[in-house]
């Protein structure tokens, strides 16, 4: 027999919802047809569900880190890692080398090795992903609790633990706990694996350097992006691909490192090869979400892309990007102000950005602060601290840049490319292995 669901709007009565649906049901099958049934589904509660509280990021290409500076360990949770691609610990371990602490003599002392271990995700015996979730894990094994006795007491100018204790009620003092970041492990860890992806289906590369460590700042004009490789970056400590201004932020950093104090700095990062028609209108625009996702780093306290606040001194037809079409036929733009899209949509030309980075709020020197119990009083901090974080902060940019990146092309492999895509006016996504085209005729 058919069967159909009846809703009625509340009426008045003192039976309860269900017996005046029950009655209402009865007098209709006594009009309706005998082969037609009326069944009454009494209303459930809506469950109450929360979302993740800010640990996770990213809709198809999914990454949610765990993990605190001084526990047993920090990691990552990766899902929606396309299948059957070849994945080591390799892969993840030189990204997660360039984050470590202890590298040099210019970021913390702390000493870590950070090796990865993926326990789930990648086939043990072929090496390539299943397509379930991939869990990387980082053990810690150099904590200094003891370190941080002054700061369950006090709170650290310009650090998180206020602000902790204002969101939560409680936190965790050893190295600043979940604010601390050492949290970007899982971060640069899944990042890695958005890189090689990319990279591999589309050609796509994302490059991140230090342009600016306090007051010495690196000419924009000295780099050039198309050609900018990773050793240029790595031939320094502090990942600044031109000698002259390494050797000058080298010696700034050093200046300050030695009186307990600490600066900022600026990096800047560009995708090069990034395929067309990444971002969505309009709250998901590329820039957008690259601006989620860098500011969303420790330190942050600016975000220019393209031309920036510097395009503000110029007029319309200073600014604009003239097109013009290419010896392949393709459209491209005569400059680049734009930084690479256009209506928070990638146009295929080299995406720039710049993030700015603060100088780090523990420092060894003493400073005016207040007790948990709200008593004034002066800290000097303790712990292991960057002088300047922006050498170790290069590889979160790229990470959390290749996130961005990952994530949008899947969405628009799903959206506008599951069908075959219209040649007149759209370019493959994958270099490797073009999508099948439309015919218009």
């Amino acid at each position: 027999m058919a069967s159909s669901s009846l809703t009625s709007k509340p009426f008045l009565g003192s039976a309860s919802r269900t017996e005046r649906l029950s009655g209402l049901c009865s007098d209709l099958r006594n009009l309706s047809s005998p082969s037609v049934q009326f069944v009454v589904r009494p209303r459930t509660a809506k469950k109450l569900q929360v979302q993740a509280a800010g640990s996770t990021f990213g809709n198809y290409f999914r990454v949610t880190t765990y993990g605190e500076s001084h526990g047993g360990g920090v990691g990552c949770v990766i899902d929606g890692v396309p299948p059957r691609r070849p994945l080591s610990e390799a892969d993840l371990q030189a990204d997660l080398d360039r984050r470590r602490p202890g590298q040099s003599r210019i970021t913390t002392p702390r000493k870590e090795t950070d090796t990865c271990k993926i326990l789930s995700g990648v086939h043990e015996d072929s090496g390539l992903t299943t397509g379930a979730p991939i869990h990387v894990f980082v053990p810690n094994t150099d904590q200094r609790g003891r370190d941080y006795d002054e700061m369950s007491i006090a709170y650290r100018p310009s650090h998180a633990d206020l602000t902790y204790d204002l969101k939560y009620g409680i936190r965790s003092v050893q190295g600043g706990g979940r604010s601390s970041a050492r949290e970007t492990i899982g971060r640069v860890a899944a990042g890695a694996v958005a890189k090689k992806i990319l990279k591999d289906f589309s050609g796509t590369e994302v490059f991140a350097y230090v342009s600016q460590v306090h007051k010495v700042v690196l000419p924009e004009d000295l780099v050039d992006h198309n050609t900018l490789a990773l050793d240029q970056i790595e031939s320094n400590i502090v990942r600044c691909p031109v000698p002259e201004y390494a050797d000058k932020m080298i010696a700034a950093i050093d200046a300050v490192r030695v009186r307990g104090e600490s600066i900022g700095g600026v990096v800047t990062c560009i995708i090069r090869n990034c395929p067309r028609g990444l971002g969505s209108p309009v709250f998901d625009k590329l820039e957008a979400e690259l601006a989620k996702a860098c500011m969303s780093l420790p330190a942050t306290k600016g975000f220019e892309f393209g031309s920036g606040f510097a395009g503000t001194f110029l007029t319309g037809s200073e600014h604009n990007d003239e097109f013009y079409v290419d010896e392949q036929g393709r459209v491209r733009t005569r400059t680049n102000r734009s930084g690479g899209t256009q209506g928070g949509i990638s146009n295929g030309e080299i995406i720039n950005m710049r993030i700015a980075f603060k100088p780090t709020a523990t420092i060894a020197r003493k400073q005016n602060t207040v007790t948990r119990d709200k008593h004034e009083t002066e800290l000097i901090a303790r712990g292991r601290h960057d002088p300047c974080v922006v050498p170790r902060a290069v590889p979160m940019v790229e990470a959390g840049v290749a996130l961005v990146l990952m994530d949008q092309l899947m969405a628009q492999y799903a959206q506008c490319h599951l069908f075959p895509y219209n040649p007149d006016v759209q370019e493959p996504l994958s270099k490797v292995n073009p999508l099948p085209t439309m015919s218009l005729s």
